[in-house]
Parts: C-alpha cells; sequence; structure tokens
C-alpha cells in the first residue's frame, strides 16, 4: 500500500472511532492530580520521554499503548499557563493548555522517528483547530521536542507529508511542564 493511502487509511479508521467515542462525550472528569502523578521526577534508566498532542488525550494514549517498547503512557495538559489545571480550566479555553500524552518508551527497541510517524498515523495533523467532532485550542495538533534532533526529525517528517500533498496543521514546540 502506498504511504499516502496508508495515511489516509490510519486517519479514517481514527477520525471514525473519535467521532463515534469523541472526547466531549465522556462527560465531565476532574483530572487534577498532584503534579508527581503525571511528570514522573525520573524516567527509568535506558528509557526516554516524548509528548504528543493529537486530539482527545484518550484515543492517543490507546493507540501509543498498544506499540512495542512503548513502557508506559500518560495523558495530562502541556504547553499552558496555569499550573496543574483541571479539565474544565483547559476546556475553558483560559489557560492554553492542550490534552497531551507523555509516553515513556525504549530507544533500543523503538525510536523517536518512529513514535513521531506513528503519531501522525494515528490523528489527522491537517486537521486545524481541534480533531474530528473534538473542536477548541485544547485538542491541537502539537508535537513537544526535547532537542534539536527531535526537533530535526519532526519537520523531516512533516516535509514529507507535505510533499505528498498534506497541508500540515501541526505545530512544533519545545517540551513544557507536561
Amino acid at each position: 500500500m502506498k504511504k499516502s493511502n496508508l495515511f489516509k487509511y490510519f486517519t479514517l479508521i481514527f477520525l471514525l472511532t473519535i467521532a463515534v467515542t469523541g472526547c466531549t462525550s465522556r462527560g465531565s472528569v476532574d483530572l487534577k492530580t498532584s503534579e508527581s502523578d503525571i511528570n514522573p521526577k525520573d524516567t527509568p534508566e535506558g528509557l526516554a520521554k516524548a509528548v504528543y498532542a493529537g486530539g482527545c488525550f484518550w484515543g492517543v494514549e490507546y493507540y501509543f499503548e498498544k506499540l512495542d517498547g512503548v513502557f508506559d503512557a500518560v495523558s495530562g495538559y502541556t504547553g499552558g499557563t496555569t499550573e496543574n489545571p483541571t479539565y474544565r480550566e483547559v476546556l475553558s479555553h483560559t489557560t492554553d493548555h492542550v490534552e497531551a500524552v507523555e509516553i515513556t518508551y525504549d530507544p533500543t527497541v523503538i525510536s523517536y522517528e518512529e513514535l513521531t510517524k506513528y503519531f501522525f498515523e494515528i490523528h489527522d495533523p491537517t486537521q486545524a483547530n481541534g480533531q474530528g467532532p473534538d473542536i477548541g485550542n485544547q485538542y491541537l495538533s502539537v508535537v513537544f521536542y526535547q532537542n534539536s534532533q527531535e526537533k530535526a526529525s519532526v519537520e523531516k517528517l512533516i516535509g514529507i507529508l507535505e510533499q505528498e500533498g498534506y497541508d500540515i496543521a501541526t505545530s512544533v514546540s519545545p517540551s513544557a511542564i507536561f
């Protein structure tokens, strides 16, 4: 299957899943937790972290948890101005946070670039202002990089997608408090 057809297939599957189970249809949830719950101080030895925002974090978390080499996938918020925001605060569009997933992975099993490629396959990076039925700034598509190598990897993948004719809406931002 051609790369562009494979991307379209995964995008269709993801959008159908979100259309049926949309993030906002999960009701009122308060994800307020202590910082130690969502931002572990130590990454287990030999493991690395990556953070992606691609719409409803439950869907993104679900898909990443299935990958070989992924040790953990945790939903939370990043990129905003309020410390430890609640779901309702983020939903108010006043914190500038996005729903994101912090992936802890084994780079000897799966690379950062492979994770990022998978990220682009499981959501629609061309949709601005949300994903599927979940519209708003908390559902934007963003890759949060930790160093220049990660940034270059993301930009390379975006370049490939743009060469295939996709108008990519995904932002590339430096890592922030998760």
